[in-house]
């Protein structure tokens, strides 16, 4: 008569014990993880200078405004300063360059390059050139002010040849816009 508890049935016993166990192990569900705790970020406030139209719409004039960021990088002070460009000028002496209630133009910074996706409204103005070079001086000196070379313009994400009478095939420089 053979012994049941020989060596072979012992180790093999073990051996099933073992996988037995880590079957169990694989087939449990993994634990959930910790919901991340959502700090809010504090903002800050920062002074921008922001470029508007005078009265006969022939020259640019300079209001020095704030604007709460969370972020102080270039990317975030350039859209900021777009977004208080777009709500209009704090003082009567200037003239927004755009209708109330326009969307303020996307901004986007490659290395000392910017590049500003204006909305489509934007080609439906009908300003006439001076308007125009007005609308897009102003929006370039108010990007250029601290920092970047030129600005590039596009309209709803595409390259456009024109916004109304102006050639937009070329950036915007600060000397493009210094008669102003």
């Amino acid at each position: 008569m053979k012994r049941l508890f020989s060596l072979f049935n012992v180790v093999t016993l073990l051996l099933l014990l073992a996988a037995y166990t880590a079957y169990q192990t694989v087939q449990k569900p993994p634990a959930k993880p910790d919901a991340p705790k959502l700090q809010l970020a504090q903002q800050r406030e920062v002074k921008v200078k922001v470029y508007y139209s005078d009265a006969q719409v022939q020259k640019m004039k300079a209001e020095t405004r704030t604007v709460q960021v969370t972020q102080e990088n270039p990317g975030a002070l350039a859209q900021a300063a777009l977004n208080v460009w777009a709500s209009g000028p704090s003082t009567a002496d200037n003239l927004a360059v755009v209708p109330k209630g326009t969307a303020a133009p996307r901004v986007y910074i490659r290395g000392a390059h910017y590049f500003v996706d204006l909305p489509s409204a934007y080609q439906n103005l009908k300003y006439g050139s001076s308007g125009e070079r007005i609308l897009l001086c102003t929006l370039t000196r108010t990007l250029l002010e601290t920092r970047g070379e030129d600005v590039t313009f596009l309209v709803n994400g595409q390259d456009v040849d024109t916004l109304g009478h102006l050639d937009l095939r070329e950036a915007f420089t600060r000397q493009d816009c210094a008669d102003q």
